[in-house]
């Protein structure tokens, strides 16, 4: 997101997360090289992950093996607490997770990596799915960003609704019924162009999942409920 994205953000918050995962635009680059590289980078941060929970969990075995009452209260189990914590920060996914607890996800440094990580998953769902599949990571990351202040923003509007774009014009995976959240938040001109584009496409995935996505957004009063989609599939069919 570029500059853009530290407006009402603290500068040293935007550096830390930066060094922690800027590594990881590597991962959604076109470049392959790029891309192998990033995905080293993850493989190396996820087992670094791996290890420091090893370290921790076989802490606190034996502090409890030594008949220590309240372990979590030992500097030693806090050292390796977080220790793991920050080696946790710099992987994927365990590095985008905490948006939901802040209160203005504009101001969140985080954001940028929460658009990133749902964009490689569209753009590159094989490499995702091998190196960092968390599909409920997914679905939260979703869901914390399709709220109307994130989809009013300049930027992050943009990336969301390629992102839109990009799920409705692919084969079903897992969790991307929840992009009609987004949908309903960055709903105009823009967007609709893009689904009808889709719908007129050849591509029979795209028909329907734009049907579906172009429907919704005519029905904001509809869950988006399995109900709802599986209803709307057997009446398209007719």
């Amino acid at each position: 997101m570029g500059h853009e994205r530290r407006r009402g953000a603290d500068m040293d918050d935007v550096r830390v997360w930066d060094e922690r995962l800027a590594w990881a635009y590597g991962l959604i680059s076109k470049d392959p090289g790029e891309r192998a590289a990033a995905l080293d980078q993850l493989a190396s941060a996820r087992k670094a992950t791996a290890e420091a929970l090893d370290r921790f969990n076989t802490t606190l075995m034996t502090l409890q093996g030594q008949g220590v009452r309240d372990p979590y209260r030992d500097p030693e189990l806090r050292s390796a607490h977080e220790e793991y914590l920050r080696i946790r920060s710099r992987s994927l996914p365990d590095g985008v997770w905490g948006g939901g607890d802040c209160e203005n996800l504009l101001a969140w440094p985080g954001l940028p990596y929460a658009l990133l990580f749902l964009e490689w998953e569209a753009r590159y769902p094989d490499e995702w799915t091998l190196t960092a599949k968390a599909w409920g990571t997914k679905e939260g990351l979703i869901r914390e960003l399709a709220v109307p202040a994130v989809g009013q923003d300049p930027v992050a509007r943009v990336k969301l609704i390629d992102l839109v774009e990009t799920v409705v014009r692919r084969a079903y995976r897992c969790k991307d019924r929840e992009y009609v959240r987004v949908a309903r938040v960055v709903d105009g001109h823009p967007l609709r162009v893009r689904l009808e584009g889709a719908l007129r496409s050849e591509n029979p995935w795209a028909q329907l999942h734009a049907g579906y996505v172009l429907w919704m957004l005519d029905r904001p009063e509809l869950p988006n409920s399995r109900h709802v989609w599986r209803t709307w599939l057997a009446d398209s069919r007719q």
